[in-house]
Order: C-alpha cells, then structure tokens, then sequence
C-alpha cells in the first residue's frame, strides 16, 4: 500500500469572499458514510469577550461571533491594509477620530459549511451599554470574509494570526506519507494574492503558532524529528522558533513545552506540566539579546503557582503587566479564564464571575490590551442557525460519496439506506434518515449496530458494557424494531456465555452473524445463526492469544474484514485484517504503523472498498485545547480490498470513529433534529480532573526565585 502523497511546497488558495455555491447532484451510483465524533455536535461554540478594565459582568460580556455551526480560536488582529482590503463593505472603515468605538476585528477557525476554515470579521459594537447582554445576532452590521476557500479547503485549519500581509495558521492538506505520522503543519498565505508557502519542515509536525509582534519569528510547539508517539493528555512537544518569512533558521528553544505566545521579541509565555510538582503551569522564555539562541542560552522561568492547572497563556504586544491563561482549579468541575498580574503575581477572576458552570476555553488579547477573548456554549438562542443536528453535512473529497457526523454512536444503515439505528449510551435507536420517527428499542446499554439484509427491521446489537473483561457479560441479541406491539425491549438473546461476546455483523443472505467472543480467553471471531443464534449452529472462525474485533461481512459473501492485535497482542495495537468466512484466506489489509490502530472497518455497497477510523493521521492539535476526546487522533479513511488508493476524509482534532458504509446517496445538506431545542455540552479533558495532590513533593512557591534552564520531562 502506498499512501498517496501530495508534493507541493507552494500552493495558491484562493481567497473568495463569500461561499462559492456548487450543485451536488446525486450521482447515478452515489453512496454515503456517516461516522460518530465524540461529542461534536453538542459544542455550540461562538467567541465572546470581556473587557480587561471594567468588572466583568453579564452586561459587558459580549457574544462577537454570529452563531451559526461551531466557532473557535479566536485572535484580534491589528488590521492592516492587506487585511481591510478584502472587506466588500468598507463602510464600518472610517479615518481615525471618526469612530467611537472602532469595529472589533477578529479571526477565527469556523466549521460553518461542513469545512474547517478560518473567517475575518469587522463587527460595529456601538450599542448602548444596557444592550451588550444581547446576542450577537442582534449586533447591526458585520462584514464577514472566509479567508481560505479554495484548494486546500478540506483540511483542518486551526490557530489562525493575521500578521501585517500574511495570514499564518495550521492545515492538514499535506500528506507526510508514513503512518501515525501529523499531518499538521504551519502555512503563510498572502492576503492578497492566496500565495501561500509551507513553513513547516516536510516530514515534521507543529502545533499552535504564534508569530512575533513584528512578525520576524514564529513560534510552534513541535516533536520535531521525533515524530508523536501516541500521546492524547499533555503533550511532549518542544518549542522551536523560526523566520515567518520562509520557515528558516529553525531552531529549538524550550524543550517540554506547548501554546507558546511572544510579548516582544525576545519573551513568549507557554504552559508544560512541572517536573518538581505535576500542576500544569505557565512559564516564561527569554531568549539571549545577542549570539546564538539555543536551549542552553534561553532563560526559563515558572510564572503561575503550583495549586492549579494554568495553561493556553495570551499575550499582547509589549505587555508586561498581565497575561490571560485558562484555569482549572481543585475547587472547581470547570475551565475559566482569568488574568494573572504579572506585577503582583496574582490571578483576577474573569468568567467565573460571569458564567461560574460554564466552561471557557482558549484566551487571546487584543494588541491594545483593552479585551479578553475566548470561546464558550453559546446559550439559548431562538435563531435557526442553533437547531441541533441529526446528520452534520462534511464536505467529502470523494464527488461520489455524501459524508455525514451523526449525533450518535454506532450508526448502520437499514438495507435500503432509508432508516438508521444508532447507540446513545445507554440505549438503541432507530431513525429515519430525515430526522422524523425516531424511537429508542432498547434502553440498556449497547454497542454496534447491524441490520438483517434480508430480514426487513431486524437490528443487532452488543448488549453490556463497553471496553469490558473477556468474562464480562456481554451478550448479542436481536430486536424487531417494526414490531407490530411497539413493544421496547423486545428481543432475542443469541449468545448463551455472556463472555463480552460483541460486534455482531451479518452475512448477506441473512442466515448468519460473525462476531467476537471471549469464551476461550482470548477475544476471538465466532460464526452462529442469525436466527437461532448459538442454538441454531455455532462454529469459530479465528484462534489465536491476542485479539480479533469488529467484524464486517462483504456484500458478495465472499470476506469478512475485522481489526486485530495479532502481531502485538495486548499492545493496544490494531490493523485491518481479510479472511474468508470459511477460515482461509486471512490476510493484512492496512499497515499501521508502530503502536498505531484501525479500527471499525465498513465494506462499501459494491464491496470493492472498505472505510475505516485510525490514527494514520496523528493528532492535528494540542488535545489541552479541545474537549475531552479518548482518542483524539481519531479519522475517517477509506482503502480498496488489495491495499491501494488509501484516502483520507475527515480532517479535525476530534475522535472520529465507527463509520457506516450506506447503499444510497444522501444529499450533502445538515439534516436537522425536528422538535429538539438546542443545546451545548461537552465533557472536560477527563486528565485536567487529575490534580495532584496539594504539598506532595511541591516546594514552596517563591514567585521572586526565578527557575533557569529547562526541565526535561
């Protein structure tokens, strides 16, 4: 198998104004994947700010993106001419003294469209003072400018800074051609000709750019030639500064470190966790005023306390008196944002005084000090841009397949493409694909979802718990979801042990079901009748210590595809394997690499290809900036059956996982939830609720000794 790979070093985007409008007709043997992220489409992020002078309050929060789809990583330009020139109306533009106040100007990483990319926006806030609790929907003008649409457009973006002509900012579009390897590097585009030039080494990944106040360096957090080696918590990464200009005279000058930000030239603030006392923490970095810069001539010092993680620091230029960082706090179940007072080593309460159980991620400052940004929940709002989502429309690279997020776990699709069951933890669901008549048939817990091809409403599932011990019970049952009684929990047990036995599949003529069991002592693959289950006829299709999962039969018979840790069992290491239903045949379809996983393998309708979800892609993103995500390198692939023609779909810093196959082609359009009222949650990252224990191998905090060197982590 040989990954594709896209050799350009320089690239034009293109930098329309406003959204190109293309015709998706359904092509005549079209076909869609739909696919779960964990949590997605509960997020309803748009960017707020706060005032850094005035109390923070209800009233002077102000809600500066527009609310529709999810809106994040903000950053406050200083407008230059390059970047006013792409506004269609100039109108908010006005010469100095003639506007009070100035538009508030703003870059941001939006997922608007079924695309990542990255937006520009002048909005007019002069509205009374008793009106900024208002949405801001309700703001009067905003002129909005996509900044990258065009080639390159189905990647994530993240990051994004505006310096005087260039946009600088993180995509995904380059393949680095081996596997488990980021495809995350840093890009400058020129705001007026969508020139755009690699910044980043080819065959290295960085994360989290920040460019210097004159915009001679920029700076990344990086593994460098080390390459990831499967972190998803706090990241090992080292930060390197280089020429923003050509990507340059690179270099490395903290090791352990990560969101670095630069106050002038020669200081930039980021976070690691602490060596001497595990709290996650931000610390300062001065590099030499002459001769070489290297690690051994930086100068680090810890600024925030042990007692709380502090991290995602914001800077503005020449700001010596306080910077923005993201609390977690023991007291807390939330992440805030608050100010630390560089003068008098103090933090200052911001959103916590605001929205206390709320969570506020990933602050920046305007250049002029005067405001705070970050994203959080938009709230209740009665705009239609809100209205959550049964299937998430993401542009797909492949014009004959429609790709869609569903709000869901362990989608299928029924035979004739035009019903779906889903799992929600605890219970299964079965929905049409327009979002009408859904309704739950199990309310215990389950996993994987199967339909019967050739008897019509008969859905399989795994129910019990999920990432359970072979001996745990775990049975496959069968339910009628047309029965005519209406009846939940109607269903038929098919397994007899209850040894985790799970990912039922069934053969295209409907008579049997391949899944995994844990009778022997060793997850395993088992054939049994579809009907009668175990009763019905039994036999064992693999053998072997180690550990053979989520099966999938073909549509002609001929194969069943699963994932398995056979040549590293217990490592956690999966690759996608083929064997025969009759037990011959066996062999290795995806490589993935050392440590790596591929998991969850779908055949297409026409059974020439297979998805998949892995980790092929590395992580995109600092996992600190994100919601909690169990595996947030997580993406959709596909592969044909001998190997070749690997394609990535999904770009993201999620966990994208158990993707569907479906025989139909749905237009790629959002599919909305009919009756539901929106809605915003998401979970913490599970590793910040950790905090060390308070006084346990912590040395007193002494803000005025200054910690030189860098610790190794």
């Amino acid at each position: 198998m040989k990954p594709i790979k896209f050799p350009t070093l320089l690239l034009h985007f293109s930098l329309a104004l406003f959204h190109a409008t293309v015709a998706h007709e359904p092509p005549p043997s079209g076909t869609s994947i739909i696919f779960a992220t964990l949590g997605r489409l509960d997020y309803a992020f748009d960017i707020f700010t706060l005032p850094t002078g005035d109390p923070p309050s209800k009233t002077n929060e102000l809600q500066i993106t527009d609310g529709e789809s999810v809106n994040f990583n903000g950053h406050f330009p200083s407008p230059s001419p390059s970047l006013l020139s792409l506004l269609a109306n100039k109108t908010l533009i006005k010469p100095p003294g003639q506007q009070n106040p100035p538009p508030l100007n703003l870059i941001y990483v939006t997922e608007r469209g079924g695309s990542s990319n990255i937006f520009y926006d002048a909005v007019y806030v002069d509205t009374p003072r008793s009106a900024r609790s208002r949405s801001a929907l309700e703001i009067p003008t905003r002129v909005q400018v996509p900044l990258l649409n065009g080639k390159g457009g189905l990647s994530m973006k993240d990051k994004p800074t505006v310096s005087g002509d260039y946009l600088v900012y993180v995509s995904t579009h380059e393949d680095p051609g081996e596997p488990r390897t980021s495809w995350a590097a840093v890009y400058a585009t020129e705001l007026t000709t969508g020139f755009t030039r690699r910044l980043t080494p080819h065959g290295i990944a960085d994360f989290s750019p920040a460019v210097s106040p004159s915009g001679v360096y920029t700076a990344v957090a990086s593994y460098g030639e080390k390459g990831w080696s499967g972190e998803v918590e706090e990241l090992s990464t080292d930060i390197y500064i280089f020429l923003t200009c050509d990507g340059t005279n690179r270099v490395k000058v903290v090791e352990h470190g990560g969101w670095p930000n630069w106050v002038d030239e020669s200081t930039l603030y980021f976070h690691r966790r602490s060596v001497e006392d595990n709290w996650i923490s931000v610390y300062k970095a001065t590099l030499p005023s002459q001769g070489p810069i290297s690690i051994e001539s930086v100068i680090v010092e810890r600024v925030t306390p042990p007692g709380l993680h502090a991290f995602t620091p914001a800077t503005s230029p020449g700001n010596n008196k306080f910077i923005a960082v993201a609390t977690r706090r023991p007291n807390s179940d939330y992440r805030h944002i608050e100010l630390f007072d560089l003068v008098k080593n103090e933090f200052i309460q911001l959103t916590r005084l605001v929205s206390p159980q709320t969570h506020h991620l990933n602050p920046f400052i305007s250049p002029d000090s005067a405001r705070v940004g970050y994203h959080r929940c938009r709230g209740a709002t009665s705009d239609k841009k809100s209205t959550p989502l049964l299937l998430e429309n993401v542009k797909s690279p492949l014009p004959d397949i429609s790709l869609f997020r569903i709000d869901g776990s362990f989608p299928s699709f029924a035979p004739a493409g035009d019903r779906i069951a889903y799992v929600d933890f605890p219970g299964l669901y079965v929905v049409n694909r327009d979002g009408s008549n859904r309704k739950q048939v199990f309310t215990g817990m389950a996993f994987s979802t199967a339909w019967n091809p050739a008897r019509k409403g008969i859905v399989y599932t795994s129910a019990g718990p999920t990432f359970a011990s072979l001996s745990t019970e775990v049975d496959i049952i069968s339910i009628n979801v047309d029965d005519d009684l209406g009846q939940i929990n109607s269903f038929k047990k098919l397994t007899s042990n209850g040894e985790n036995n799970a990912f039922p599949a069934v053969s295209p003529d409907g008579k049997w079901v391949v899944f995994r069991s844990g009778r022997s002592g060793h997850k395993n693959l088992y054939i049994m009748d579809a009907l009668e289950g175990e009763k019905g006829g039994l036999y064992r299709l693999t053998e072997g210590p180690w550990s053979d999962t989520m099966s999938n039969w073909s549509p002609d018979g001929e194969w069943i595809a699963f994932a398995s840790d056979r040549e590293s069992p217990g490592s956690g290491s999966f690759e996608l394997f083929l064997i025969h239903p009759n037990g011959t045949g066996l062999r290795k379809l995806v490589q993935s690499g050392s440590a790596g996983r591929a998991n969850h393998p779908s055949f297409s309708p026409d059974g020439n290809s297979i998805v998949f979800t892995s980790d092929y892609g590395g992580i995109s993103a600092e996992p600190i900036s994100n919601p909690h995500h169990y595996q947030p390198y997580g993406e959709i692939f596909t592969v044909k059956l001998d190997g070749s023609d690997l394609k990535r779909l999904t770009h993201n810093s999620y966990e994208d996982g158990t993707p569907a196959w479906g025989p139909t082609y749905i237009k790629p359009k959002d599919v909305e939830w009919p009756g539901y009222g929106p809605q915003c949650s998401f979970e913490e990252c599970h590793w910040l609720n950790k905090m060390p224990v308070l006084g346990h191998g912590a040395a007193p905090w002494d803000p005025t000794r200054p910690q030189c060197g860098s610790a190794s982590p």
